[in-house]
Order: structure tokens, then C-alpha cells, then sequence
């Protein structure tokens, strides 16, 4: 991840965090799921999912009223 486009490093996490939530599923839907496996990409989900709002809060100019 670069600053030198933020739309992109945006948009690259915005995909890896839906690649995440579609993987969490897949192993919540096997009768086998890995419980630690599905622990750890929750968790790596959360972390993306605060990084996009910083990226986010950042690109939004602070407006004073």
C-alpha cells in the first residue's frame, strides 16, 4: 500500500475485506470449519475494516461550522 493513490489503496482494501467476509463463510458453512482459522480472518477483518474508515476519515476534509 502506497499513499501515492489513496482511491486505490481504498479500493484494494475494500476487495481483500470482501474476499475475507466470503471466506468467513465458506468455513462457517462446513461442518468442519476451522474455529481458529475463522477466529484470526474475523480479526483480520476488523483491522481492514478500521483501516478503510481512517483511509476514509482522511480523504474527508474537516469542515468547521
Amino acid at each position: 500500500m502506497s499513499n501515492d493513490n489513496p482511491v486505490t489503496d481504498l479500493e484494494t482494501l475494500k476487495a481483500e475485506h470482501r474476499d475475507l467476509d466470503e471466506r468467513i463463510r465458506e468455513l462457517l458453512s462446513e461442518p468442519t470449519g476451522d474455529q481458529l482459522e475463522i477466529a484470526r480472518l474475523k480479526r483480520r477483518k476488523l483491522m481492514l475494516k478500521d483501516r478503510i474508515q481512517r483511509l476514509m476519515d482522511s480523504s474527508t476534509p474537516d469542515i468547521i461550522a
